[in-house]
């Protein structure tokens, strides 16, 4: 029963709750990608590592899961986001560290991370 209700918070936090009885394969790519985030929400970890969730995602994809990393977040969860999408990045991110081959080029807020030179010249494009 507790693990139910587990599910059915993390279904209605991610606005899965219509896709709850469907085989998670015949889903699109993008609602399989958030039914990962719902199962390892299971935990109840206080961090949750996403490594590229938006890779292969269309940019309505990518919206819906930049507003699911919210909610994530808002329930008190940190989310360390490892992702090349610098849009989703910097919309939901506090802090920033950018890597580029291993090498560390900058840190701190999105704001200032996106300023940076290095940065630019690397992710953003000129």
């Amino acid at each position: 029963a507790e693990g139910r209700r587990m599910a059915d918070r993390a279904l209605d936090l991610l606005g899965l709750r219509a896709h709850a009885d469907v085989v998670a394969t015949e889903l699109p790519y993008g609602t399989q990608r958030r039914v990962e985030i719902a199962r390892a929400l299971m935990g109840q970890p206080a961090v949750l590592l996403l490594d590229e969730p938006a890779a292969g995602m269309n940019d309505t994809e990518t919206e819906r899961l930049r507003d699911d990393i919210r909610a994530v977040r808002g329930q008190g969860v940190a989310v360390f986001l490892v992702e090349h999408d610098m849009a989703l990045v910097m919309s939901v991110s506090d802090h920033v560290v950018v890597f580029d081959f291993g090498r560390k080029l900058a840190e701190g807020p999105p704001a200032a991370v996106q300023a940076n030179p290095a940065v630019i010249e690397s992710y953003l494009g000129a």
